[in-house]
């Protein structure tokens, strides 16, 4: 044996599909700037009354400072695909990056509701660009034995972000004020920038495709999109058909909906590759993911609600009565990344399933007396079941997709999760108050006057306003109306997890229309 050979065999080899550490360091930097797009979808949600105040808007025109934003990455969202194997994964994360933090400036320095609304549609599409890159990324630089540590790493950032919002919002604004919920991104969005224009170096720009641009394709998919956040935003507190915008964004939508399609299918250059949806284990994984989505955004909806209207909760006690769902999480995503490789995922997704239907049921016992105590069990279910489903739904919907199709894919997979999110909140509002007004019509039948108990807690209402010198009648109906409304509140809510249990427990049902993913065929171990 030769000098030579003895010390090659004495040194160990690096794996053939090492991945360099300047990818390493890049992917970090990528996975940071889609926690901070993220993020920003929530984290004004507890802070709007205070934004409305410093804007002087109006009820109505303070919604639209999340529903400009939600509208905007809707639609920037699958756009991504076709951007990033136009410019580059470097060029349009870099360009996304300085857009988004550009407005986050912005917002914090508008002076009115139309500015405020305006910047944070651009930051809603500018962001919106980074979340399936980073998706995108993971499968094409990384190797298959890597992925039961990225994938922890994407789903920890996908699900914790909207997660802990509204608690990052709330202690924002109490400690400081609310101009800083938009500032907070200009330190790390000016560290991402860099780190991404020095060390992303995973794909080339292919400028051809856009000699075939589909603008009829973009349009159509902006008003297909779009009109269809709106209308799943707004809906519901218009009573959808019965309002006129609505109705009329819903057929923009529809008629949208069918010229996008068509473009999808005929255009030479499509602005949305649909092709991946051949692929059973993707569509059927991203039926999923938008299952998912409703657990994801509609119950960090509903617990927040229940907190302020019936307990009464500041935006700060929310956020730290909602940070044990963050905290298991975080504990969560590197168990689930390995149980990944040691059972069968759909066995995992299952349990999460079932674990959500779990939590949803126990939280419809809800009182008007429940405090953190009795949603931690509802909350620890709900932040371990998100990771024992977003990490196998993740790897089995993307995971087994050749590179050429990943970038596509990732934008019509989260794509899926959003679409998901607004279904469930317009389900949630819609159950809301139509079960809140049924509920107010029975109680209202046990409060009527002659009923024995409502006439003594009423004549005792109005004794205990007379000691304090108040008009005591018109005082006291105006208490009982106020007991009345809240336990209708609590009674339609309780209803609202019961119908999230009815759906959880129907992804059961749905789970042998996914295989078994095979082994991947993307992973390049950080190819170009």
């Amino acid at each position: 044996m030769t000098t030579a050979t003895a010390i090659g065999a004495a040194v160990p080899t690096a794996p053939a599909d090492a991945v360099p550490l300047r990818h390493i360091l890049a992917f970090v930097a990528m996975v940071f700037g889609m926690f901070m797009a993220i993020l920003d979808i929530q984290i004004v949600s507890a802070s709007l009354a205070e934004i409305q105040a410093g804007l002087s808007a109006s009820a109505d025109e303070i919604t639209w400072v999340q529903t400009s934003y939600l509208i905007a990455e809707v639609i920037s969202i699958p756009l991504s695909g076709f951007l990033s194997r136009a410019f580059s994964t470097r060029y349009l994360f870099t360009v996304s990056a300085i857009g988004f933090t550009a407005m986050s400036v912005m917002c914090a320095t508008a002076t009115s509701i139309n500015e405020m609304i305006f910047y944070r549609a651009l930051q809603g599409f500018l962001g919106g660009g980074m979340i399936p890159t980073v998706f995108a990324t993971s499968f094409i630089i990384f190797p298959p034995r890597m992925r039961s540590i990225t994938s922890p790493l994407i789903g920890l950032v996908a699900t914790l972000a909207p997660t802990i919002g509204p608690t990052v919002g709330g202690y924002l604004t109490d400690l400081f004020s609310w101009h800083w919920l938009f500032l907070v991104n200009v330190g790390p969005g000016l560290l991402v920038i860099v780190s991404v224009w020095l060390l992303v170096d995973f794909d080339e720009p292919d400028f051809s495709l856009l000699k075939n641009f589909d603008w009829a394709g973009l349009i159509s998919m902006a008003g297909f999109l779009g009109a269809l956040e709106y209308v799943l935003e707004e809906g519901p507190s218009k009573d959808w058909l019965e309002s006129d915008p609505v109705a009329i964004c819903m057929a923009v939508s529809a008629l949208s909906a069918v010229v996008f399609f068509w473009r999808a299918l005929t255009a030479k250059q499509p602005i949305v590759d649909l092709s991946a949806f051949s692929d059973r284990n993707f569509w059927s994984g991203s039926l999923f993911s938008f299952a998912l989505g409703v657990g994801l955004y509609g119950l960090t909806y509903i617990y927040p609600v229940y907190l302020g209207r019936v307990r009464g909760f500041s935006a700060l006690q929310i956020g730290e009565t909602m940070f044990l769902t963050g905290v298991c999480m975080f504990l969560t995503a590197p168990i689930s990344g390995r149980l990944m490789t040691k059972v069968d995922p759909r066995l995992q997704m299952a349990i999460g399933f079932l674990g959500f239907a779990l939590g949803t049921w126990q939280a419809h016992y809800v009182t008007k007396d429940w405090q953190f105590a009795e949603l931690v069990i509802p909350q620890v279910l709900r932040g371990v079941c998100l990771m024992l489903i977003m990490i196998p739904i993740t790897t089995i919907s993307l995971g087994t997709l050749p590179p050429e199709r990943i970038k596509n894919a990732s934008g019509l997979f989260n794509l899926t999760r959003n679409l998901g999110g607004a279904f469930g909140l317009a389900l949630i509002n819609t159950i809301l108050n139509k079960r809140l007004d049924l509920h107010l019509a029975r109680l209202h039948e046990q409060v009527a006057w002659g009923r024995t108990y409502a006439d003594e807690t009423l004549a005792n209402m109005t004794r205990a306003y007379a000691a304090l010198g108040s008009d005591a009648s018109a005082a006291a109906t105006k208490k009982l109306a106020a007991l009345v409304r809240r336990e209708a509140t609590v009674l339609a809510m309780s209803d609202v997890f019961v119908a999230l249990t009815v759906l959880f427990l129907g992804c059961l049902l749905l789970m042998p229309l996914l295989r078994r993913p095979a082994e991947p065929q993307s992973g390049t171990g950080g190819g170009h």
